[in-house]
């Protein structure tokens, strides 16, 4: 529904994948935007850490400050913890009080050591290979209710597509970039190509079997070994046109 909370957070999401570059951006302007969701349902200062979980490991990609991602580490460190059961069982979980509960007490004396009373683990749904968890800090015991728990987890529903959305942009990112670079590559070895063919009267084969023997010979990647030769000729690097447009490597 227009100008409702949830229509909000989408918006507030969407103009987060837009504004940012990478993935590992947008998981740490998420995290910035959790905890002051729930920071203020909370009605307490709260801190929150990303946590990515692929095959059998989980680490930490993200926190909406220093502190957060240091809380959301010690966790990975010890691995076990509210955070890493919230991935297990696909459902919040949370630690009211570090100082009296009785499940995971390395993990909750180093939490105490830093001043963290509470803390609440909510699982995002990603796909079959990965999954997240939102990790709030608290400095106070009790600091999650049960309202403030059902708002988390709705925060989670409405984020865990967003998070997929900004992966999905961040694989064609990546797959553009790969391209670019190729086409970079592929420019650079044609014109030396053209250059050796000019000086020595042969053939594009043969030339290509030339810079391939440099290439093996100095232990350096046939780009590097192309781009060196024009520069030295022509005293820039090679352009390649994208488009109409001039993009330098």
């Amino acid at each position: 529904m227009p100008n409702s909370p949830e229509h909000e957070l989408l918006i507030e999401l969407q103009d987060l994948i837009i504004g940012t570059e990478t993935v590992a951006d947008f998981l740490g302007g998420l995290s910035t935007v959790a905890a002051g969701t729930i920071g203020r349902s909370a009605g307490t200062p709260v801190e929150c850490g990303v946590t990515l979980k692929r095959e059998r490991s989980t680490r930490t990609v993200g926190g909406s400050s220093p502190r957060a991602i240091k809380l959301d580490k010690i966790e990975q460190s010890v691995g076990q913890g509210p955070c890493i059961e919230a991935l297990r069982i696909k459902s919040p979980v949370l630690l009211d009080d570090v100082r009296t509960d009785p499940r995971w007490p390395v993990y909750q004396e180093q939490l105490a050591a830093e001043g963290c009373l509470s803390t609440l683990g909510v699982p995002l749904e990603l796909n079959e290979d990965s999954a997240a968890a939102l990790n709030f800090f608290a400095n106070s015991p009790g600091a999650f209710s049960e309202a403030t728990v059902r708002e988390a987890a709705g925060f989670a529903a409405i984020a865990g597509g967003a998070v997929r959305l900004a992966v999905k942009v961040g694989t064609v990112q990546d797959a553009a970039q790969d391209l670019q670079a190729a086409m970079r590559s592929r420019t650079a070895i044609d014109l030396a190509c053209g250059i050796i063919m000019a000086q020595n009267g042969c053939t594009q084969s043969e030339a290509m079997d030339i810079l391939v023997k440099v290439s093996s010979h100095r232990n350096q990647k046939l780009r590097d070994v192309t781009e060196e030769m024009i520069v030295k000729i022509s005293g820039v690097k090679p352009v390649t046109h994208f488009d109409g447009r001039q993009e330098r490597p």
